[in-house]
């Protein structure tokens, strides 16, 4: 059951339900759990980590998986591509990856004497980055332009990619060997990051005595239609926000800039990322506004990743960064 909010928040004033959005229809936020339920019976104990997968989709976001190898980052981009009806592209990051091997070639072509573009694998609608962390600067860099702009130029013509067009990379451990840490403005252009970690007991069992992920994988269907998809991420830019509800995005992204305990804070495009995944936690919630609950509730995924505390050099645990985060700022 839904958390009432406090009378005196200013959150949820008496006048609100004639003026906001509605919530998007029931059988389009039924199919969202269609495709969570189908998703989680391949990853396995991992449901949160799915609903934030699908939500930073819906916000029309890009999603970084960070974890060591063997614990489903893959698998999850797969099942998620199926699941969703979406044409899917794997890109394996190596040392030797070149930007032509992202985007594509201009190949001679005889038969017109002239050159044709061959395109590359990010021309899908979902790009899995394997291990984005282990190419070099350079291959990293052809990400950029198509994640901000959704559009690639080579030999100096813009190519628009399709839409809806989501970006999931994985990377590993920045300790682990042959990784090139992914430098701050990369690190931005996605929404979430996230971990998976171990699973626990029992979906571990499961996991052991059930069929091989690549069977299940292979077996798996669409539960929903790339049109429906357009649609609900259409209803999650709808979502109602607040007044006071964007005071508290901006005090948590104003405190982040004053208070020392951060080596940067977080640039307006973090709030308006926040902002968009609060409006998709909350769609898939069945509301039709944002409340505090949705901003908190997507805060270590959103903030996780550009927030490094002062004095630690290292990437930190978005979890303890956002409980920091939220102890010293409070609802308006």
């Amino acid at each position: 059951m839904e958390k009432p909010l406090a009378p005196d928040t200013g959150l949820n004033p008496p006048d609100m339900a004639n003026s906001m959005p509605k919530a998007a229809p029931r059988i389009m936020t039924e199919r969202i759990e269609q495709v969570v339920a189908q998703v989680g019976g391949i990853i396995l104990g991992k449901e949160r980590q799915i609903r934030l997968a699908i939500a930073c989709l819906l916000a029309r976001g890009h999603l970084l998986i960070e974890d060591i190898p063997g614990v489903g980052k893959t698998t999850l981009a797969h099942a998620l591509a199926t699941s969703l009806g979406l044409n899917f592209q794997r890109i394996q990051f190596t040392s030797d990856l070149l930007p032509a091997d992202i985007i594509g070639v201009s190949i001679y072509n005889r038969d017109t004497s002239g050159f044709q573009f061959h395109a590359g694998p990010i021309f899908s609608q979902v790009v899995l980055a394997d291990e984005v962390n282990r190419a070099t600067p350079k291959a990293q860099s052809a990400l950029l332009e198509a994640m901000e702009e959704h559009q690639v130029t080579t030999e100096g013509e813009t190519r628009h990619l399709p839409e809806p067009f989501f970006v999931i990379a994985t990377q590993n451990p920045s300790y682990q060997v042959g990784t090139f840490p992914l430098p701050e403005s990369q690190l931005d252009r996605f929404l979430m990051r996230i971990h998976l970690g171990y699973p626990d007991g029992e979906a571990e069992r499961a996991l052991l005595q059930g069929q091989d992920r690549r069977d299940l994988l292979a077996a798996l269907g669409p539960a929903m239609s790339p049109g429906e998809l357009a649609q609900l991420q259409q209803h999650a830019q709808q979502v109602h926000v607040s007044g006071a509800l964007l005071d508290y995005v901006q005090a948590l992204a104003g405190h982040t800039r004053r208070a020392p305990d951060y080596v940067n804070g977080l640039s307006p495009r973090a709030a308006l990322a926040l902002l968009h995944a609060a409006r998709a936690w909350a769609l898939m919630a069945e509301r039709g506004h944002v409340v505090p609950e949705d901003v908190q509730a997507v805060l270590p995924a959103v903030v996780g990743h550009r927030l490094v505390p002062a004095g630690d050099i290292t990437r930190v645990n978005g979890a303890d960064v956002a409980d920091h985060l939220l102890k010293q700022v409070a609802i308006p």
